[in-house]
Order: C-alpha cells, then structure tokens, then sequence
C-alpha cells in the first residue's frame, strides 16, 4: 500500500480507468454474476472520450503504482457513488477501502448530507462495512441480459 499514489481524477484518466473497469468486471466479478452477465455490463472497455465528458462533471478519486492505474471512484455532484473499481490483483488488499474514505470526506466537505448508489453484488457487502444502508434490490437489463444491484445509501 505504501507504493500507492492517491490523488483526484481527472478527464485525463479516462482511458486508463475505462481499461481498468473492464477488467475489474470481467475478471474482478467472477464470483457474483456469470460469463454472460459480464459480458452485457462490459463488452468492451468503455469509450476513453465518453469517460473523458463524464469525469469534467465528477469529483473522484485515484490511486496509482507509479504509472499504473491501481482503482478509481467517481462521484457526482448530488452525491451519487457512480464509479468504484479496483484491479484485481489489488483486491482484498484495503485499497478500496482508502479510496472510498478520500470520496466520502470531499463529500463531507462540500455539504452533502447523504450518498446514493447502485451497488454490485460485489460492492455491497464493502459498502455495508462503510455505514450504508440498502434501500431495494434491483434488476437491471444490460444488453438483453438481467443483473441484479442494490440502491444503497449513507446518511452523512
């Protein structure tokens, strides 16, 4: 953990982030939704310039091993948990866990009261452990396939 670098996104980090989230899903996800499942939530890293836009409108987090992107959060602005990934080979490891503090305290400072998200099964046992709440399980479609998340939220 000493090797890591946290610091805000920038749109700049969008390709690296859009690669990363299509391996945390495809791999990272394994043990929570089938092949099929993966495919339809990533089936193909996500356009770097779509993520660009995106991120000028967040606030979020990184975490770098030198030049590596190791996971990112995102947040927007009405405090919406939007995006929460971590590489695989850096799971279990507590990174997660540094990030979603750095997110939640930029949300303390800037006045929010409560956070929302769509959590993975994967996701909300970590959010759990942080002080959320799930509010309903949900199915979603994603390209003809159904996944189950979990509207979660914090009162801060």
């Amino acid at each position: 953990m000493d090797s890591l670098t946290l610091r805000a996104l920038t749109p700049d980090d969008a390709g690296a982030a859009a690669a990363l989230f299509f391996r945390a899903v495809r791999e990272g996800t394994v043990a929570h939704y089938d092949a099929a499942q993966r495919a339809a939530w990533a089936p193909a890293p996500p356009d770097p310039e779509d993520w660009r836009r995106k991120f000028a409108a967040q606030f979020g987090v990184t975490a770098w091993e030198g030049e590596t992107l190791a996971g990112f959060v995102t947040m927007e602005g009405t405090g919406h948990l939007d995006l929460a990934f971590v590489a695989p080979e850096w799971m279990g490891r507590g990174l997660a866990a540094r990030l979603y503090g750095a997110l939640e305290a930029e949300a303390r400072a800037r006045g929010l009261t409560r956070l929302t998200s769509e959590a993975s099964h994967l996701a909300r046992p970590f959010l759990l452990r942080q002080g959320w709440q799930v509010i309903a399980a949900q199915q979603i479609e994603r390209r003809g396939v159904m996944l189950e998340n979990f509207r979660m939220e914090k009162r801060l």
